[in-house]
């Protein structure tokens, strides 16, 4: 089938498992998790994508790919229904060779090198399916263009302290990278990889085959393809980025990264007309709020029943609040059910729960003697909590209860 050439293709990497957002990713892949009341993750490499000119994207898919599969579909949401480019989800699939999981990052690229060459790309931009950010990629390229490099990779900088949790760069005073080094235990440097990466195509290409050819390579971005082309002297530049990053990889994180909504001295902004973010969204009526109802410093969504107290909450599409329950500092996915007397605090309610009378789910941080024992509570998905039950700070539920 002819394609047209692309400049530059996107391959979105989506399919970690996310083992550190535990009941939240049993039964789906990470990038499909909700985010913001009317988003999934996914949501912002690909609105990234289609707002930075790039209408050819591989959605690389491995762990409990279905929800993801169905939230993408043809692409229509974010414009990436091409006949010629478009969003494409690409599992692993059998060969002639046989078949096998995606080992790696620089793996999945690999088994992949067939899709990239129908659009004989100049780039090849490899993106993250789980980082909430606005970025416009085309900056980025010309960045590359400009530096006339083999690998660009965008950085961000972060404190000493959490420095040993990234991929760590040193690069001199025009950007050039002179080290790189995997999670450090003693940065030499504050500039962090955002897993974002542009090469130029030839030249990964080549790598990918070596890299694939070596059975004693880990077939990882990070620790083989990084520093391979900086051991052989490549041009590698530093893009730097100053904008809202959050790696929502963690319970935590995800809490946080809601919670970052709400606050308007915080640079996220889902609401800017000249950077739409898009989502494949339910059509649903307009919430309905009762006459004793009561929100503050909350965001609440399409679909959306409140007659109880809601407070600096993130509410998703469809939920019920009934009458006498209580949500504060916390979120409700699409679907959930609050019944009347339950009381949800610093907590993550999964979609499609319901939360029975008088259940307590949660607790405020000044409630708890031991503040080692506080942390966020976490409802799984499809979950039914029973009247009056209750469930700890830092506990998850997996299953009924």
């Amino acid at each position: 089938m002819y394609k047209t050439k692309k400049e530059c293709v996107a391959m979105l990497l989506a399919g970690g498992q996310g083992s550190r957002l535990y009941a939240l990713t049993h039964d789906m892949a990470k990038p499909a998790v909700p985010y913001g009341g009317k988003y999934r993750i996914i949501d912002f490499p690909l609105s990234n994508c289609v707002n930075s000119g790039i209408d050819t994207v591989g959605v690389l898919t491995q762990y409990q790919p279905l929800v993801l599969h169905d939230y993408i579909g043809n692409g229509q949401p974010w414009d990436l229904d091409k006949l010629n480019g478009g969003v494409h989800c690409l599992p692993p699939y059998q060969t002639a060779l046989g078949a096998e999981w995606y080992k790696g990052t620089a793996n999945a690229i690999y088994q992949n090198i067939a899709f990239v060459d129908r659009y004989d790309p100049e780039y090849v931009i490899i993106l993250s399916g789980d980082h909430i950010y606005k970025m416009d990629y085309n900056e980025m390229l010309e960045f590359h263009k400009k530096k006339n490099a083999d690998a660009t990779i965008a950085v961000l900088d972060v404190s000493l302290e959490e420095a040993s949790r990234f991929g760590i760069m040193t690069a001199d005073e025009n950007g050039f990278i002179t080290e790189f080094e995997e999670k450090p235990k003693q940065p030499k440097s504050t500039l962090a990889s955002m897993g974002i990466y542009i090469f130029t195509w030839k030249k990964l290409k080549q790598y990918l085959i070596d890299n694939e050819n070596d059975e004693n390579a880990s077939k990882d971005f990070g620790k083989n393809i990084i520093p391979d082309m900086l051991a052989n002297k490549e041009v590698m530049v530093a893009y730097p980025f100053d904008g809202y990053w959050k790696d929502v990889g963690t319970l935590d994180s995800l809490w946080e990264a809601n919670m970052d909504l709400l606050n308007p001295n915080i640079p996220i902004d889902l609401y800017d007309p000249e950077w739409k973010m898009y989502s494949q969204n339910p059509v649903m009526p307009p919430q309905y709020i009762g006459s004793d109802a009561v929100i503050e410093n909350s965001m609440v969504t399409d679909g959306c029943v409140i007659n109880g107290t809601v407070d600096f909450s993130v509410i998703y599409e469809g939920v019920t609040i009934e009458a006498g329950a209580t949500v504060t500092d916390s979120i409700i996915m699409p679907g959930s059910v609050i019944k009347s007397g339950a009381i949800v605090e610093y907590a993550i309610v999964g979609e499609n729960c319901v939360v029975g009378s008088g259940a307590q789910i949660g607790a405020r941080p000044e409630t708890v003697e031991n503040r080692d024992d506080w942390g966020i509570a976490v409802i799984g998905h499809n979950i039914t909590i029973s009247e009056n039950a209750k469930v700890l700070p830092k506990q998850i539920i997996s299953e009924n209860m």
